[in-house]
């Protein structure tokens, strides 16, 4: 499947599979990117909270020393929430510690802002300890800035990361360029079909992060997913990652361990009817109001998040 890809709306091709950076361990994060390049991954995504672009950026140089050709690699990367109303610094700091002249794809993280002037360049905090945001900001502004970097050859294409449908609604109402993709999480028991269909709809392109839901949690042991992996003889992660390509979706997998970072890139064809019986099983858990969201943002359901409780 490394060979795979999709066709954007602004006419860019993203590869199929990506290699995910977020929550990879320090330290092992430069590494990890060389052997995924090296593996024929050609989609690289990071983003400047997760606090390993400089890492992240060596393993670019070194891959780029090896003989791969920097025109071939995919890089995309977020602007944080307190970058939100500062598009152009947030973009000038990661090329920096990404060591690059352009990014592929430069996405807003997500649609809200979490105070510029804080007490901390990421997550800041009120003396009562809560987040500090800014809660009547518009979110259409971090889109226009964004629109304004297109042209400058800093940015090959521009989308929205976390974007839920009323969200992205509001957004398109006012764009002048339609996102190119929406970055969400996105899995068997979280398909957010809503907003899937939404971006078919649009001609925007999903990319689902945490595929497999969490380590060791119940999708890995679905019966629908068991079935299918026992019959495909592979296993139930690559039955997982094969689901987003099959749903027309790119997937972003991650490991530091080089056996997984292989084996993560050989998806599957799923046919018809395996597909199906895990849209049935989606379908199951939303009518037992069983889906389950792993990724929760720290300002919840102030901004129309969900929130865990």
């Amino acid at each position: 499947m490394a060979d795979k890809t999709f066709k954007l709306n602004n006419g860019q091709v993203m590869p199929a599979v990506g290699f995910g950076t977020w929550k990879a361990e320090p330290g092992k994060v430069k590494e990890a990117v060389v052997h995924a390049l090296k593996s024929g991954y050609r989609l690289i995504d990071c983003a400047y909270c997760y606090g390993n672009e400089d890492e992240v950026g060596e393993g670019l140089k070194e891959a780029f020393a090896s003989g791969i050709k920097r025109e071939d690699v995919f890089v995309m990367t977020k602007a944080w929430a307190t970058y939100n109303t500062r598009m152009q610094l947030a973009l000038e700091k990661s090329l920096k510690s990404l060591g690059l002249d352009y990014v592929d794809m430069f996405l807003v993280h997500w649609p809200v802002l979490a105070n510029p002037e804080g007490n901390d360049d990421k997550f800041p905090t009120k003396p009562d300890g809560s987040r500090d945001m800014i809660r009547d900001w518009d979110h259409v502004e971090a889109w226009k800035q964004m629109e304004a970097l297109v042209g400058g050859g800093k940015v090959r294409g521009i989308g929205v990361c976390n974007y839920s449908k009323p969200y992205l609604e509001k957004l398109l109402s006012q764009a002048k360029i339609v996102p190119a993709i929406n970055q969400i999480e996105n899995h068997p028991s979280l398909p957010q079909q809503e907003i899937v269909d939404l971006c078919k709809e649009k001609g925007i392109h999903v990319v689902a992060y945490s595929p497999l839901g969490s380590t060791g949690g119940p999708l890995m042991s679905a019966e629908p997913v068991v079935k299918i992996a026992e019959k495909k003889g592979v296993s139930a992660s690559t039955v997982l990652l094969s689901y987003h390509y099959a749903r027309g979706s790119t997937v972003l997998a991650k490991s530091t361990t080089p056996e997984r970072i292989e084996a993560n890139l050989k998806l599957v064809e799923l046919s018809e009817e395996d597909l199906k019986a895990l849209t049935d099983y989606s379908e199951d858990l939303t009518k037992k109001g069983q889906l389950q969201r792993y990724v929760y943002p720290p300002w919840g359901v102030n901004f129309g998040f969900p929130d865990k409780q």
